[in-house]
């Protein structure tokens, strides 16, 4: 019996290339074979919308996207493997999760702040160039990940955040609403590979620095002779520390190939003769997956099939959820009014609640959000949970008369009125 169930997307805004295999599609391939794991794999084409502005680019980097992850190996029998768009319920409960998500939590998205610093910067207005779709793209990342109450999603670091907001989303919803949704965890690699690209810089789109993962074979060699090396001759010893070449090979490679390989570096190989090496260690892995990627590039309609049946058996589970959460907040048939005397509400009383986190930094945080999951009251990153937890525990007992004492290890971000009405709460029911 599947006991863990873990959903993973990718954004549809390019094309797939060797960092995007070795650190998200190659694991996550391997993930999904597991017994015990129920995966969710989905290709995330609303998102793609907030940064992509050409509808073609969107369509072919879903066409190309899900080819890769079919020809990686991710199984479609065994997986629920579906396009975002298909999905109605999501964009659904994303307005429901946007009604109960205080806009203090969306400020402090890292992307929203990223560009209101950077306008800032330039002198120009906070939220000049901003959509909402930008501001909003916390809300519909939760919506991803709880309309199939996900208990793990594998992101990086820079993500983690994305998932404690949702967390922050489902917890405010299940405070007003009743239990609905699981607290999704963020599940971070410990070694997650993160390739160099052409110039030496981390592999990615924003540099124009990729190496395409299945570039026709020629295409391929063409590129990696095309990294960037110093000028050491050969027979000069070579540092494997740093070099592209050399963390390239070890992601593709064994433990007995890279030890033979550093052992090349260390006798002066030829940069020419390490870029062929490392072409051959490559292509051997990628060459039977291209074969299968291109046929399948070819048939477009099978990959559009394989997806509608995906969808299918991911709305089996949305729609009657979705049923279940238009009832907990009211959206309900008016012939239902009759006989039911008081809504599922009224015996429950929405409170203030604290909440404690550990930050992507290492910190320990906590903030206070009142009975309708709005930020009242954030805390400055303590070096220990028992610091955080004191200090939660001296606003408990002593409510606003704490606050003076605790001065600059906390940050107001809801009205004084409200941060000390909800500290009462506390101070008033022990």
């Amino acid at each position: 019996m599947k006991t863990l169930r873990v959903l993973t997307g990718i954004t549809t805004s390019g094309t797939p290339h060797l960092g995007n295999y070795v650190g998200a599609i190659r694991p996550t391939v391997r993930a999904s074979r597991l017994s015990h794991v129920d995966s969710f794999y989905f290709l995330a084409d609303y998102h793609a919308l907030i940064k992509v502005g050409e509808p073609a680019r969107v369509q072919r980097s879903t066409l190309e996207i899900a080819a890769t992850w079919l020809a990686c190996g991710l199984d479609p029998e065994k997986v629920t493997f579906y396009r975002q768009s298909d999905i109605p319920e999501i964009p659904e409960l994303t307005w429901l999760l946007t009604c109960v998500t205080g806009k203090g939590l969306l400020n402090r998205a890292h992307a929203y702040k990223a560009s209101v610093d950077k306008n800032t910067a330039a002198g120009a207005e906070p939220d000049d160039g901003v959509t909402a779709g930008l501001f909003m793209y916390p809300v519909l990342m939760a919506a991803d990940i709880l309309m199939f109450n996900a208990h793990k999603v594998p992101v990086g670091r820079d993500q983690v955040q994305h998932i404690e907001m949702a967390r922050d989303m489902a917890s405010s919803f299940n405070h007003l609403y009743g239990e609905h949704f699981t607290l999704p965890e963020a599940e971070i690699e410990a070694h997650v590979a993160t390739l160099p690209g052409l110039d030496g810089r981390k592999m990615s789109k924003s540099y124009d620095n990729t190496i395409p993962l299945f570039a026709p074979r020629e295409q391929l060699r063409k590129l990696i002779m095309g990294i960037v090396t110093d000028s050491r001759a050969p027979g000069e010893p070579k540092d494997t520390e740093g070099s592209a070449l050399f963390q390239l090979f070890q992601a593709f490679a064994s433990p007995q190939e890279t030890a033979a390989f550093a052992s090349a570096f260390a006798e002066g190989i030829a940069w020419g003769e390490a870029k062929e090496r490392l072409f051959e260690r490559l292509d051997r892995e990628i060459a039977p997956m291209r074969a299968v990627y291109d046929e399948l590039m070819r048939d477009p309609a099978r990959i559009e099939r394989t997806l509608r049946a995906g969808a299918d058996k991911a709305r089996a589970i949305a729609t009657p959820f979705t049923a279940r959460l238009r009832h907990a907040v009211g959206l309900r048939p008016l012939d239902s009014v009759a006989g039911e005397g008081r809504t599922a509400r009224t015996d429950k009383v929405a409170t203030p609640t604290f909440k404690q986190y550990r930050e992507a930094d290492g910190l320990f945080r906590f903030k206070l959000l009142d009975a309708r999951g709005t930020l009242l009251l954030e805390s400055v990153g303590f070096e220990s949970p028992r610091e955080a937890a004191q200090a939660i525990a001296r606003l408990r007992k002593e409510g606003a008369a704490a606050l003076p004492g605790l001065g600059t290890q906390l940050q107001m971000q809801g009205p004084p009125q409200a941060v000390a009405e909800a500290l009462a709460h506390f101070s008033e029911n022990g």
